[in-house]
């Protein structure tokens, strides 16, 4: 026992000291803070500051729209003619004028005319000049309370309901779209790194035979556990900075980026994602302990390390189809299988589509295979470690492995 938690300490205390761990680590807390300083630099920059008011000028030969002059900071200005609305805005009195013809009210054509190129009206002089319109026709026969609202006919509210007809604890599609995005990308990224780094340790202490003299004091199994466990308290600090810091730029972005504000990580969600995350690394971390000392070099066991990088990349390759229907077949399908299972869940968890059954199953089958990959991986770990020359097949493998 004392000699796992050397290696445990050892290899913990080596992954925080490599320059890759540090800056991937605190790359995402960076990357944040970027942004959100960019973001705030742009906005100062492109600050408009006090609304400047806009100056059109009109021709009325229809008569009667003479009123409600004042429309999204524009100003209109009634011209008696057309003659006097073109010098007014040769001599840069007004951006441009419109005539409304004398069959407006049949044919609703109105002519704009202004100095500036364009290929489409801005919107706002279009609603701008909608709404002047609006409220002269409408002004002697409706309420102004009747004209606002025919101005905006309505700010649509839309509530999700769930399986019993109940309002649905999440409503924020920023919670629903961007989170099961964001832990997907996290958790590809945790996983396959810290494992991936005990694959190249094992490797490369294979390839230089530092591993007979290590195995020379400690039996294999000791030396697996200990890389295991010590590698992946690593990556349980790196996945807690990540989520700290994404949590904390969501708080403090939201004041000045309202879109934000509207994302919700519950300390639930959190909970969950260790979870998944100890018992996905400690999968991937067997299995690629177990890979990593079937190769006599570094290039030979990489091309088995493929067996395991596709298959758990679906849920990211899948991503949008997963968030538009979380509780789909293919969603759950993907939770309950031992690769795919921690990106799955953890794209699923944020839109409350996953019940108490799917969870306790898919980790019930994790587990299960996290006991088998580290029962298979010790043995392999055992029999190729000292092993070196010909590259073994499948079939040799599974020998061995029956064997040891």
């Amino acid at each position: 026992m004392k000699k796992t938690l050397t290696i445990i300490k050892h290899e913990f205390t080596q992954t925080l000291k490599r320059k890759s761990f540090i800056i991937l680590t605190l790359a995402l807390p960076l990357l944040l803070m970027l942004g959100y300083g960019i973001h705030q630099a742009v906005q100062q920059w492109h600050e408009p500051g006090e609304p400047q008011e806009a100056q059109i000028g009109y021709v009325d030969e229809a008569g009667g729209f003479d009123k409600y002059t004042t429309q999204h900071d524009i100003t209109f200005i009634l011209y008696p003619n057309e003659g006097k609305a073109k010098d007014a805005l040769l001599a840069g009195e007004v951006e441009e004028y419109f005539v409304i013809p004398a069959d407006y009210l049949s044919s609703g054509r109105i002519t704009r005319y202004t100095a500036k190129s364009g290929l489409e009206v801005p919107g706002k002089i279009w609603r701008s000049i909608e709404d002047f319109l609006l409220s002269n026709l409408l002004a002697e026969e409706v309420s102004s309370e009747l004209l606002e609202r025919a101005k905006v006919p309505m700010w649509l509210l839309t509530v999700q309901l769930d399986e019993s007809g109940e309002v649905a604890p999440s409503q924020d599609e920023a919670t629903k779209y961007l989170l099961p995005i964001v832990f997907a990308i996290l958790f590809m990224f945790a996983l396959i790194f810290s494992s991936g780094s005990l694959f190249d340790s094992v490797t490369e202490e294979k390839e230089n035979r530092v591993i007979e003299i290590i195995l020379s004091s400690v039996s294999s199994r000791q030396l697996l556990t200990g890389k295991v466990m010590g590698r992946g308290a690593a990556g349980l600090l790196q996945v807690a900075v990540w989520l700290t810091a994404f949590k904390v730029f969501t708080e403090v972005a939201s004041v000045n980026i309202p879109f934000l504000s509207e994302v919700s990580i519950p300390a639930s969600l959190l909970a969950w994602a260790m979870v998944y995350f100890i018992l996905g690394y400690l999968l991937f971390a067997a299995l690629y302990a177990g890979i990593g000392s079937i190769g006599s070099t570094a290039k030979e066991s990489q091309g088995w390390s493929v067996i395991i990088v596709m298959p758990s990349a679906l849920p990211v390759w899948f991503s949008f189809l997963i968030v538009e229907n979380p509780d789909g077949i293919f969603p759950r399908v993907l939770t309950f299988i031992p690769l795919t299972a921690p990106t799955t869940a953890m794209m699923r968890l944020p839109t409350n589509s996953i019940s108490a059954w799917e969870i306790a199953l898919s980790l019930a089958i994790l587990a299960a295979s996290v006991v088998l990959a580290m029962w298979a991986a010790a043995k392999v770990f055992r029999v190729f470690l000292l092993m070196y020359g010909k590259k073994p097949a499948l079939r040799e493998i599974v020998r061995y492995v029956r064997e040891a």
